[in-house]
């Protein structure tokens, strides 16, 4: 059912879904497909590269990893 309603959303609209596997991993669905994430302490990698480090001050890094 999920597929159906991805393919009739509006542009703006973006669809994601999150399940907790672990004490610091997750399962995230999305639009564009499912990926894994796992934090190490500050910082957050996921299974497509993506990475994201918290800073001090309320500030944070997205980058890419690979």
């Amino acid at each position: 059912m999920e597929a159906k309603l991805l393919k009739y959303m509006p542009m703006g609209l973006q669809y994601r879904s999150r399940k907790k596997t672990g004490k610091n991993s997750w399962i995230n669905v999305s639009g564009s497909g499912a990926s894994m994430s796992t934090k190490v302490g500050p910082v957050t990698f996921n299974s497509r590269g993506g990475m994201w480090v918290n800073l001090p001050g309320g500030f944070n890094f997205r980058g890419r990893w690979r």
